[in-house]
Formats: structure tokens, sequence, C-alpha cells
């Protein structure tokens, strides 16, 4: 295997852990540095350019960006137009991709990480509704079985959902478990 192949698996791993340890508060990260109006135009205008310059190279016609602030202070790009399902993927791994790519890319661009998140026509809303529903009715369980409740693998974004979910839900707590494609959140009654 190549050093440049290692390299980048070892990126794309420290990125992973690096963003699960930081949403779920375990070290400082980039919301805590204040952005002012200016840099978050930047933010936004380094990774628009970058979602199009992509978008060129898939065949979806007319698309609009329409950005907008989470609820967390993360950038929501969300892409609208037809034909978008190849943007999707099966089960959202070639948005989970695109949006890997697009926060690489912004992270690089601005020389510090700001949260962003593509979406295509609400996708990505509608899976977080659904993660939050799993993860509410998984500390129920736990809660009322008095036993730690593990959930299937998920990729960082959606572990994030369910860390957040349930940071402020008493009586549990939530840790991260396993590597690679088998990592998974498990739900603790406390």
């Amino acid at each position: 295997m190549s050093d440049e192949i290692m390299d980048d698996q070892v990126n794309e791993e420290a990125v992973e852990d690096t963003t699960e340890d930081q949403l779920k508060g375990d070290e400082p990260h980039s919301e805590e540095h204040d952005v002012s109006e200016e840099e978050l135009d930047e933010i936004a205008d380094a990774a628009i350019a970058a979602l199009k310059g992509i978008l060129e190279h898939f065949d979806v016609g007319e698309v609009t960006i329409d950005e907008y602030e989470g609820d967390e202070g993360e950038l929501i790009l969300d892409i609208t137009g037809d034909n978008l399902a190849i943007l999707i993927g099966r089960h959202g791994k070639t948005l989970d991709a695109l949006q890997f790519i697009i926060s690489a890319i912004t992270t690089r661009t601005m020389g510090f990480r700001y949260p962003v998140i593509v979406d295509v026509e609400g996708y990505k809303n509608r899976q977080r509704q659904k993660i939050e529903s799993v993860a509410y009715s998984a500390a129920r369980r736990a809660k009322s079985q008095h036993r730690s409740v593990k959930l299937r693998p998920m990729t960082p974004y959606e572990r994030r959902l369910v860390h957040l979910a349930l940071r402020n839900e008493p009586g549990v707590e939530t840790a991260s478990e396993g590597e690679g494609a088998a990592r998974h959140v498990v739900i603790i009654p406390c």
C-alpha cells in the first residue's frame, strides 16, 4: 500500500474520531471558535463553490443550493432540483461521501473546521428524525430494563445525532464503541 493511500486512511480515521469526540464535547471544537458573519459567509462561499464544482460531474441538471444555519450552529447546504437520487445513493452513502469531501475542502480552505452539512431535498432531516426516534426509544428501553442498549453500526454523522439527541436525556449516557464500519452507540442507564 502506498504511503499516500495510508496517509489518506489515517487522516479519514482521525477526522472521524475527532468529529465524534468534538461532538460529544470531549474536546473543544470549532463551534467554540466564534466565527464572524464575514467568516461564515466565506465558509458558505467556499463550500458552495466546491459543491458546484463537484456537481458539474453529475448528470443532475439545474439545481438550487439553499444555505441556512442548523439547530447546532452548523451550516446546512440543501440541494434541490430534479433527478437528485444519484446524489443520495444507496442508504445515503453517496451523500455522506459528498459531505465528507465538502467538509475537507472547506476545512483546508478556511484553515479551521466548521461543521458543514450537505443535504438533498431534506433527506438528512428525515433521516435525523428517524435516528432521533430510535435513540429515544432505546433510551426508554435502557432505563426500563436497567441495562445497556447497543444500537446498530452507524456513520459518524448518525452517531453524532444520537449523542446530540440524548445529551440532556436524564437517566442515560451514550458512548461509542467498536472500530471502523462496526462502530456503534451504546446507551447506558445511569
